[in-house]
């Protein structure tokens, strides 16, 4: 691990259209979704604390119910997305 060396694309030039802010609320939405169902799959249950050894935590609720800082997390990895995806000359467009 010593050895890793993260290189995200670069997004810091890549402006997000204020069209895209509903897209990046429902990414953040399913990835929230997703990342619960992982942990329920490993048996993990909601706890008001996260506990690794009873694997709880206190985020396996609906995204609605979770702080904005929580929330947060999840739409910063869903607008890194969507500029990774923009910076590689991807178009998106609503059908």
């Amino acid at each position: 691990m010593a050895d890793y060396n993260p290189k995200p694309i670069t997004t810091g030039g890549i402006a997000l259209d204020p069209a895209l802010a509903e897209l990046t609320e429902k990414l953040a939405e399913n990835a929230h979704d997703n990342w619960a169902i992982m942990r329920f799959k490993d048996g993990w249950t909601y706890g008001p604390t996260r506990n690794d050894t009873a694997k709880q935590h206190p985020n396996l609720v609906p995204y609605h119910e979770l702080t904005e800082a929580d929330k947060d997390l999840d739409r910063g990895t869903a607008m890194e997305t969507i500029k990774a995806m923009l910076a590689l000359g991807y178009e998106i467009q609503k059908r």
